[in-house]
């Protein structure tokens, strides 16, 4: 649960829950469209780049002993910034995972 000043909120845990099921019905909205245009295919790739990065760098944070000291402020704020890092990354094109989706997409539709 995050906290901030020692007062836990249930109710951004249930935020986040019902935010990340909003972008994959988004997401999987966006695929299963065969109408889909090649912008909204790259957007709909994007989002999923965006998506696994945010996932994987909230698991590798969870491996980085803290000492006992927790920063009230990463906690309430640490899910944005893991957003803020993924959306850059995935514009800026550094792993290149939607490029690649967008790619193998094409060749078999």
């Amino acid at each position: 649960m995050n906290t901030l000043l020692g007062i836990s909120s249930p109710y951004s845990t249930s935020a986040d829950i019902v935010s990340k099921s909003v972008k994959a019905e988004d997401l999987k909205h966006k695929l299963e469209n065969s109408e889909a245009t090649d912008t909204e295919l790259m957007e709909a790739c994007k989002s999923f780049e965006a998506y696994m990065i945010e996932q994987v760098m909230k698991h590798m944070q969870k491996t980085i002993p803290n000492n006992g000291e927790k920063n009230i402020y990463l906690n309430y704020f640490g899910d944005m910034l893991n957003n803020e890092y993924a959306n850059a990354a995935t514009e800026k094109q550094e792993l290149g995972i939607a490029q690649m989706l967008y790619d193998a997409m094409k060749r078999n539709s």
